[in-house]
Formats: structure tokens, C-alpha cells, sequence
């Protein structure tokens, strides 16, 4: 960045404000305009230097200075490279059954309502699984020793939007009460 332009510029209003006064005032205003470069150099390049303080203490990371090159000013800003985006990882596999869950196969019937073998059937799809596999992985899973079974009771809990429970009130408490396993 060139300041001589501002310097330039207050000197001739220097100038122009001893126009109205005799030619003595009008010489000695014009050599006190030229003795004054070196000072209005200095407290340009002090107040823009102040400036990039402002804003470097503004950014959350980075900076911004001020570099003298002969008579010039140089900006130089640093910005931190952006944070890289961790890769998801990949889903977990599924647990290896114990050996002796491997023995006889028993055979049992399951009546559940459509809707509900529907959306079992989807997570099979989507976990590239039979129904019956992924079935026998969520009833592995849900009678392991390490499984957690949970109880909420979210009816202090507003839904905006969306009520998961919409349909299912029943008058006292409990009626938005969730329960299973993880």
C-alpha cells in the first residue's frame, strides 16, 4: 500500500490553508509541509499498524500485519489452514458370535405387526442382511451380558415438529415413556 498519496494530500491542504495569509506565510507553510513527510509517514504507518492489531485480535485464528517495504506498506495475513474433516468411520462389525451360540438352530414363529416387519425388513436391506440374520443380531445383541437397558420418561420433554408419541397418549403418567436395550 502506497501512502504517499495521503501524505500528499495533507500537504497540500497544508498549503491551501496558508493561501489566504502573505507570501512569507504561504513559503513557510510549504517547507513545514515537506519537513512534516517523515512524521505523517510515521503516524500512517502507526495507526494502520494499530488497525491490524484490531483485527488479529478479532479473527479466532490467523493474523494480519503490516510490513514496511522502502516506502510502502505490505499487508501480510495468515490464515489458519482449515481444520481437516475427520473421515466417519466405518460402521462396526458386527460382534462374532460365541462358539457355543452355534449349535442347534431352534425354529420359532414371530407374529409382529406389518408395519413393524416393513421397517425391520429396511434396516436388513440397508445392513446388506437377511431379515432372519439381522433378527438373530438384534436378539443376540439385546441378550448380551454387556447390554444396557434403558427407560426414559420424556413426557417433560417438548416435540416440536414431530411427536414420536402422537397417537399413543394415554391419560396419567407414562404415556411418553420409551424402553429397550443398547
Amino acid at each position: 500500500m502506497d501512502i504517499t498519496p495521503y501524505v500528499d494530500s495533507l500537504r497540500r491542504d497544508l498549503v491551501a490553508a496558508a493561501e489566504a495569509g502573505s507570501d512569507e506565510l504561504k513559503q513557510a507553510a510549504e517547507r513545514l509541509a515537506y519537513a512534516l513527510d517523515p512524521s505523517a509517514r510515521l503516524a500512517l504507518m502507526e495507526a494502520i499498524s494499530h488497525a491490524a492489531a484490531e483485527i488479529t485480535a478479532e479473527l479466532p485464528e490467523g493474523s494480519v500485519d503490516v510490513r514496511l517495504v522502502g516506502r510502502e506498506l505490505d499487508f501480510v495475513v495468515e490464515v489458519a489452514p482449515p481444520a481437516a474433516i475427520p473421515a466417519a468411520p466405518p460402521p462396526p462389525a458386527p460382534p462374532a458370535p460365541p462358539e457355543d451360540e452355534d449349535g442347534d438352530l431352534a425354529r420359532i414363529t414371530l407374529r409382529i405387526p406389518e408395519a413393524v416387519k416393513a421397517r425391520a425388513e429396511e434396516r436388513a436391506a440397508a445392513a446388506g442382511q437377511s431379515l432372519n440374520t439381522w433378527l438373530v443380531g438384534v436378539v443376540r445383541a439385546a441378550t448380551s451380558e454387556h447390554a444396557i437397558t434403558v427407560d426414559l420418561d420424556l413426557s417433560s420433554v417438548p416435540f416440536v415438529g414431530y411427536d414420536p408419541f402422537a397417537g399413543q397418549r394415554t391419560q396419567g403418567k407414562g404415556s411418553r415413556r420409551m424402553t429397550g436395550w443398547q
